[in-house]
């Protein structure tokens, strides 16, 4: 079934590409005006192939999201819920043990007579 969906859903995404890419721009009808087609004796009339693409496009459209949200629910709900459920143990444990074996160094804490030594140590090397 996923599979199906899949193989509908990457045919419709291209087909709406390809239908998109041939319709006309906002600015394609300013040529019309000047005399530049808009015959009646086209083969699709005076407005020419604008409502029916504008139909096809509608529909595929809507058949593009129906395809999307079932993958994605159909995804959801075969999904064990984490990917990190793939990764063997061994490995996890190999990683932690290196990273809790390395030493790092304390941070000194910073006290009031720190303070005041770090400031005078620059006057005592003028």
């Amino acid at each position: 079934m996923t599979t199906i969906l899949t193989v509908a859903h990457i045919s419709v995404s291209l087909f709406l590409i390809i239908i998109v890419l041939l319709q006309h721009g906002k600015g394609a009808d300013a040529g019309a005006a000047f005399g530049g087609g808009g015959s009646s004796q086209s083969l699709f009339g005076s407005e020419g192939p604008v409502p029916l693409l504008n139909k096809i496009t509608t529909a595929s459209a809507i058949i593009f999201m129906i395809t999307s949200v079932s993958l994605a629910y159909i995804s959801s709900t075969s999904s064990t819920g984490s990917m990190m459920n793939d990764v063997p143990q061994e490995n996890m444990i190999e990683k932690t043990s290196e990273a809790s074996s390395e030493q790092v160094a304390p941070i000194p804490a910073v006290t009031p007579e720190a303070m005041s030594e770090q400031s005078e140590a620059p006057k005592a090397q003028e």
